[in-house]
């Protein structure tokens, strides 16, 4: 029954349904207003009255009842199911793109006594017009399947070449960049934020997600749910268990396999790994040290009778508690037999002490330092091209798998070149990485040499003004081995860490050499150093 063309004879009440794919058409377009105001001409040159107009602004092209202004409008019609409305589309597009929904719709319209009108297209209730109704639904449908399949090809294949294509994971946004386009960059300070809870997690200070959770929580810059700030659980699993945090892409649903990423990771590939042995419960977390901070030394002093380390407590006097390092070891000659605070803690503040080298020193100190960091620089750039080489190697043997996958016929030999693929990508972003971290910047020299100097300048001046952590920190650095402790005598002899060792070489040197006339002492320090020097060659190798 055709409606075009004819005004009806009493003014008809009429629905506007407008619809847009996106907010982005919405805001930025005119695709609503358009529709509508296209619409409403309709309505005008047919005397029909609009008595509401219901929008969409998501995608909904396939199941109708996820669209919220299509609810509304039927909604409306069970409520006003006394009164006859005619339902005006601008677009068949706009109804369903679908054909089994298109149909369904067209009931639930009939059911309530509505009919529909749409101004490129007119529905006549015959065989003819039903059969031709449902090739432009299906037409619609093919169209809207066309496009998506077109849409993923053009999406895998820029995940494939190393770019993140999905909606941008928390602490990072999406920028445009020269020669890359659209890429995902941090967005500051939740990057910040996520790089701190990642790492704490994968090296033991957060033992468990739920101390991620808690740490995420007390960060006002991090994004909560509600107006209690609550971070949910699977917020906190879903970022430990994401790639892209370590400068990776994958898409498993497109058969895209894990590989390195254009954008800036926020943790390395090393680190991810951790997380996700964590996770798997194939690696524990590092057991934490039961330290009180009242006590600095404990777990770092050793009793010397059984070699283990000492605890400490406080005991209760009459009038106020007074504080003790002790051995709990039950084997132990020594056991439960209190040693005074300040015996423990000013003979280790003494060893400190001693371990203040000569001012003169340093400047001999700071060359031989710079000369090993040129020796272990140039073994790096050595190194680097190593891996380099195992990279280029590792990405021949994934172009031979492809090759095969190709050449086969055989799901099961597909799947396991397949899995064989993945276990090469990502020892293909192991050896990148190492690659890429094996060489220091120029730059790095004087970041390493300032404060290492410093601290091996006056390693007590920075004990006594530090706090806790910084503390331990120091004891760490300055002595290789725990200090071992005997009631009766004291202090043992300290192993110290080995440039405190270079220092006192140096300074036995100096003592023992006597100025020839005419020579700078400065020269003959340096040339008595040359002694010294093959065994600071023959050390490890520097962290960078």
């Amino acid at each position: 029954m055709n409606h075009v063309g004819t005004k009806a004879a009493t003014q008809t009440k009429a629905l506007i349904y407008c619809r847009v794919s996106d907010k982005k058409q919405k805001t930025q377009g005119h695709g609503l207003e358009s529709q509508e105001h296209r619409c409403r001409k309709y309505a005008e040159d047919r005397g029909y009255e609009v008595e509401m107009v219901f929008p969409d602004d998501i995608t909904g092209g396939v199941d109708f009842m996820k669209r919220p202004g299509m609810r509304a409008m039927l909604a409306y019609l069970d409520a006003k199911n006394e009164d006859n409305y005619v339902v005006i589309f601008d677009d068949p597009k706009r109804f369903a793109r679908h054909t089994e929904f298109h149909l369904k719709l067209r009931r639930e319209f009939a059911q309530r006594g509505a009919r529909v009108e749409c101004l490129n297209f007119t529905f006549e209730d015959t065989p003819e017009g039903l059969f031709v109704e449902t090739v432009i639904a299906a037409q619609g449908q093919l169209e809207r399947e066309q496009n998506r399949r077109q849409v993923i090809q053009k999406m895998t294949a820029r995940v494939e070449k190393g770019y993140y294509v999905f909606h941008p994971p928390i602490g990072y946004k999406y920028e445009r960049v020269a020669a890359h386009g659209k890429i995902l960059v941090p967005n500051e300070p939740i990057a910040s934020i996520i790089r701190e809870a990642l790492e704490g997690f994968a090296d033991g200070r957060f033992t468990s997600q739920v101390e991620v959770k808690r740490f995420l929580e007390g960060k006002p810059d991090f994004p909560k749910s509600g107006k209690s700030g609550y971070v949910h659980p699977t917020k906190v699993r879903d970022m430990l268990e994401r790639s892209v945090y370590a400068g990776c892409v994958e898409a498993p649903n497109w058969g895209v396999t894990l590989r390195k990423g254009h954008h800036e990771a926020l943790i390395s590939f090393s680190t991810y790994e951790r997380i996700q042995a964590r996770l798997k419960g194939t690696l524990n977390a590092p057991a934490r040290k039961d330290i009180n901070q009242d006590f600095p030394l404990r777990g770092f002093v050793l009793c010397d009778d059984c070699g283990e380390p000492m605890t400490s407590c406080w005991s209760k006097g009459r009038n106020q508690l007074y504080p003790y390092y002790l051995c709990d070891t039950p084997s132990c000659d020594s056991k439960r037999k209190s040693i005074r605070r300040a015996d423990i803690e000013e003979g280790a503040e003494a060893l400190l002490r001693s371990l203040q080298p000569a001012a003169q020193l340093f400047k001999l100190a700071k060359a031989i330092f710079t000369d090993i960091w040129e020796m272990r620089r140039a073994d790096a750039l050595g190194a680097r091209k190593a891996l380099e080489a195992q990279v280029i190697d590792t990405s021949k043997q994934i172009d031979n798998l492809l090759d095969r996958i190709m050449n086969s016929s055989s799901p099961s030999v597909i799947g396991a070149y397949e899995k064989r693929i993945e276990e090469l990508e990502r020892e293909k972003i192991r050896l990148a990485e190492r690659a890429e971290s094996a060489v220091p910047s120029e730059a790095r020299l004087s970041e390493f040499i300032e404060p290492a100097m410093e601290f091996l300048a006056s390693p007590w001046n920075i004990y006594k003004n530090g706090n806790f952590a910084l503390k331990r920190t120091v004891l760490k650095l300055a002595f290789a081995e725990p200090l071992r402790y005997s009631r009766n005598e004291g202090y043992r002899t300290a192993e110290t860490t080995f440039p405190f060792k270079v220092l006192a070489d140096f300074s036995s040197l100096k003592c023992g050499m006597v100025g020839d006339p005419g020579i700078e002492p400065g020269v003959r320090l340096r040339e008595g150093a040359k002694r010294v020097l093959p065994a600071v060659r023959g050390a490890g190798s520097i962290r960078w």
